[in-house]
């Protein structure tokens, strides 16, 4: 942990001078994966405006605006901020009851209350938020995702059914083709030519609004300003901005891990409401991390700075200004296909195999399902996240008193490192365990005492296998010893079984 913290101007410019403005290496990969991005998100950020009931020129200005905003004052470079379902599920039924102005005006107030937890710390409750619940959360948003893609399969022509179909079998089999263009993009574009080729009649992009030929241009949201408003639109506000925290944070660590880097969740949290504050001020529909575009960004296209980011968004919009007619002319049966794989993608299929659910403790499963049938109940994600949450507390409070202690003993040779961990090990203390020791600096030999602690969970289990993970990524060696007989059992259960990495 750091010993100070940095000044406002450097946490805001970053205290060293950007990687690709030294190396033409780094500034080729950051703008081929910025385009990669950007072409990626065109298809999700028309989807996502469809969800919440707006044209498709509020998703893409609300993307454009999020990722370039982002790219400036967020806590992780390289991770992408746009439009997002998780948002847009949040605030459709308010557009669809008071109007559009209404939906701005919660957009600003979303980024305040972000803003104003961001400086409250609201970053570090997310240790207090167990695998289980996250896994629910992530089961609960691919699932609401396919139910909103329904209603665009029921009542409408024929054609539209074998264009889902094909849409979904080229999403499937281009990868293994190439993954240099996003499946996604190459299923459109050929069902796009196919449909206007050949004359079918099927509904279109266009059919859902006009698309931007220009700029947004700032203004303030047309509504009221009255109490009356700010109580309509304060509910929903308060559910956007904490589900946009909590996707934004759980995607930021997902990055941290991947990049082996730490970021600044605080700045992360404040980041994120200054964008939508930047977003609602220009007529966009709000949005948070996106964890698809980022993994495209980070992991297959191998971008790690600020400047991916802001290119997607500035990419975004000339493809969008410039082929505004031809994007018009996309059948919207594509975009349910591509939704479709989004929450195929988006769920943690791992998580109810039989496998799985055998070898999980029964409190996690309940806890899992509890925050899965809150969701879907009420369609607000920030509900099961806190509903499950608080489920998981109850099981484990009556069994778990202490955090977790981690000491370190050289040996006087200099060859090994006994860690010895002592108290309880559950959601809460083994979310930090990983960030308590020094897998740089340590001798090749790494051994972990775990006589005076105690193993509740699978999150103490997921967090001991990324240590030994990490270290091995170094070429040494963990032994974990000291184990009681019930830590032992479920340590065994479930070492190296809770990833569904193939």
């Amino acid at each position: 942990m750091s010993s100070s913290a940095p000044s406002p101007a450097t946490w805001l410019r970053g205290s060293r001078r950007p990687a690709w403005l030294s190396d033409p290496k780094v500034l080729r990969t950051e703008v081929l994966a910025g385009l990669v991005v950007a072409l990626a998100l065109i298809p999700e950020a028309i989807s996502f405006s469809v969800i919440a009931g707006v044209d498709p020129a509020i998703g893409l200005f609300a993307s454009f605006t999020m990722a370039v905003t982002i790219a400036i004052v967020g806590g992780r470079p390289a991770m992408i901020s746009a439009a997002t379902g998780a948002v847009a599920l949040v605030i459709a039924p308010l557009n669809r009851e008071h109007g559009f102005g209404y939906l701005v005006a919660a957009v600003i107030l979303a980024g305040v209350f972000q803003i104003v937890l961001g400086a409250l710390g609201v970053a570090k409750l997310m240790r207090f938020v167990p695998r289980s619940v996250m896994v629910g959360f992530v089961n609960s948003l691919a699932i609401l995702i396919f139910m909103a893609q329904v209603p665009e399969m029921t009542d409408v022509p024929w054609p539209v059914y074998p264009l889902i179909a094909t849409g979904l079998a080229l999403m499937v089999l281009f990868p293994k083709v190439t993954k240099v263009i996003p499946a996604p993009l190459v299923s459109i574009v050929i069902l796009t030519v196919i449909t206007v080729a050949a004359g079918i009649a099927v509904p279109t992009v266009g059919d859902k609004g006009e698309l931007p030929s220009s700029l947004p241009v700032p203004g303030l949201p047309d509504v009221p300003f009255t109490l009356d408003t700010l109580t309509t639109i304060a509910p929903y506000a308060l559910a956007m901005a904490l589900v946009g925290l909590m996707e934004s944070l759980m995607t930021a660590k997902l990055v941290d891990d991947i990049t082996d880097t730490h970021s600044s969740k605080t700045r992360e949290s404040v980041g994120q409401g200054i964008a939508n504050i930047v977003t609602g001020f220009f007529g966009g529909m709000g949005g948070c991390a996106m964890i698809g575009q980022t993994m495209i960004n980070v992991r297959v296209s191998g971008a790690r700075t600020r400047l991916s980011t802001f290119l997607a968004g500035a990419f975004l919009m000339v493809l969008c200004v410039v082929f505004g007619p031809v994007v018009s002319d996309i059948p919207t049966a594509v975009l349910v296909a591509v939704m479709v794989m989004v929450s195929v993608g988006t769920f943690d299929w791992h998580s109810i195999t039989p496998k799985t659910l055998k070898r999980m403790p029964a409190g996690e499963i309940t806890v899992m399902l509890i925050t899965v049938a809150c969701v879907i109940a009420t369609h607000n994600l920030a509900i099961g996240v806190v509903v499950g949450s608080i489920t998981a507390m109850v099981v484990f409070a009556k069994r778990v008193a202490h955090l977790a202690e981690v000491t370190a003993v050289t040996d006087p040779d200099g060859t090994s490192v006994i860690y010895r961990v002592t108290g309880e090990l559950f959601f809460a203390s083994a979310n930090d365990l990983v960030g308590r020791f020094d897998y740089v600096g340590d001798p090749d030999k790494v051994v972990i005492d775990l006589a005076a602690a105690h193993i509740w969970d699978a999150s103490s289990v997921a967090a001991l296998d990324a240590i030994e993970t990490k270290y091995a990524q170094r070429g040494k060696t963990v032994r974990i010893t000291g184990l009681n007989e019930p830590s032992a059992r479920i340590h065994d259960t479930l070492s190296g079984e809770l990833t569904g990495h193939h």
